[in-house]
């Protein structure tokens, strides 16, 4: 809890650029130590059932910037978001996503796997779950998987 307070307090320089992954990146532009909150995910919290709806009425013509806090919950970063929201997916990322508990609210966060540089693009990995249409993945990390799912 004094770590995700003090996350509000003092937050990490970031900005949204141009990304080789995909059009929009989120970029440090401080040097991060490994295991330091970075950012919360915000958005607006639905349940699973809206957000596959959602999914459905938009596929293939607007971005949708989700992420499942578990089987029942979603965040939906798409019209209510945060910086966050451009944190691309890489097969070899710098980042992870946590779910915390504060207020007995889950809140998504995003660490720092390692030390990040100035300038470096922030990634994690999405781990969509595995599906028959797959989504392909455009990280250029060695070792890619070629997919999201």
């Amino acid at each position: 809890l004094l770590k995700f307070n003090q996350l509000k307090l003092r937050k990490k320089k970031l900005q949204f650029a141009p990304s080789s992954i995909d059009s929009w990146g989120l970029f440090s532009l401080e040097n991060i130590p490994a295991e330091d909150m970075i950012i919360e995910y915000v958005g607006e919290l639905i349940r699973s059932n809206i957000a596959d709806e959602r999914e459905r009425r938009t596929y293939g013509m607007a971005a949708t910037y989700f992420f499942r806090i578990d089987d029942d919950y979603v965040v939906d970063a798409t019209n209510c978001g945060n910086l966050a929201r451009f944190i691309n997916h890489s097969c070899q990322p710098n980042c992870f996503a946590k779910i915390i508990t504060v207020d007995n609210k889950k809140k998504v966060v995003i660490y720092s796997k390692r030390e990040i540089d100035i300038n470096e693009e922030i990634t994690y990995d999405y781990k969509f779950p595995i599906e028959e249409n797959k989504v392909e993945c455009h990280c250029g990390a060695h070792g890619c998987r070629g997919y999201l799912n």
